[in-house]
């Protein structure tokens, strides 16, 4: 039970949960992201993306980030999402139509996605549920170059000690997340592909951003 109040364990990701979550938030959720809206530059920044390169948005939503990445990437590049929630994927779709973005969108779980590949960058903005599946990381990475840069931002929990803070950040985080399991330390998986990555806390210690390598084992950067 200590464990699981401090957010170091839970119940796996709910597949079905989220779905159902999302069918009633993907009408607001672009209002709701406009607080986090500053730490999504960043980390798109972060992957330090040139034009020509391919990038995959892990859990893209409703597309909130594919204007930065079409940008980055320029017409000879190439933006991929994958998407769990069918509501929020048709938002993207509509966002993709109307600006007219060869943006390539799966609709499907990232544990399943057929994402083809082979991506320069990965982006995980606010994608607590994938960060912890770790069926759903061996099949993003699986795609991702070896030296391909990776970054990630999204909500944690502060120090135990600061109970009533981290009672705000789980109502916040409530419908948006099936576990809070790795709240704490929500990079515990991807630090097996990332290990160097850099971990830089954020909006007060409620949120982090974060950026490396993947490194699959063996590898030797040139």
């Amino acid at each position: 039970m200590w464990d699981l109040f401090r957010g170091s364990s839970g119940p796996p990701p709910d597949r079905a949960r989220a779905i159902e979550r999302y069918r009633v938030h993907a009408d607001g959720y672009d209002a709701s992201a406009a607080r986090t809206m500053r730490l999504r530059r960043r980390t798109i920044a972060a992957v330090e993306l040139a034009p020509g390169e391919a990038v995959l948005d892990v859990a893209c939503g409703t597309g909130l980030s594919f204007a930065l990445l079409v940008a980055a990437v320029g017409r000879k590049g190439r933006v991929t999402g994958v998407e769990l929630s069918p509501e929020m994927a048709h938002l993207a779709r509509d966002r993709i139509a109307r600006a007219g973005w060869a943006v390539m969108l799966i609709e499907a779980a990232a544990e399943d996605a057929a994402l083809g590949g082979p991506f320069d960058a990965v982006l995980f903005n606010f994608t607590h549920d994938v960060l912890q599946s770790p069926t759903a990381l061996a099949r993003i990475f699986a795609a991702t170059k070896p030296g391909g840069r990776v970054a990630v931002s999204g909500s944690k929990l502060l120090p135990w000690w600061l109970a009533p803070a981290n009672a705000v950040v789980r109502r916040m985080n409530a419908p948006y997340v099936t576990t809070f399991g790795g709240m704490r330390q929500p990079w515990r998986y991807l630090v097996e592909y990332v290990p160097d990555l850099r971990i830089r806390s954020a909006l007060w210690g409620a949120a982090y951003i974060a950026s490396g390598r993947y490194a699959p084992r063996g590898y030797v950067r040139t």
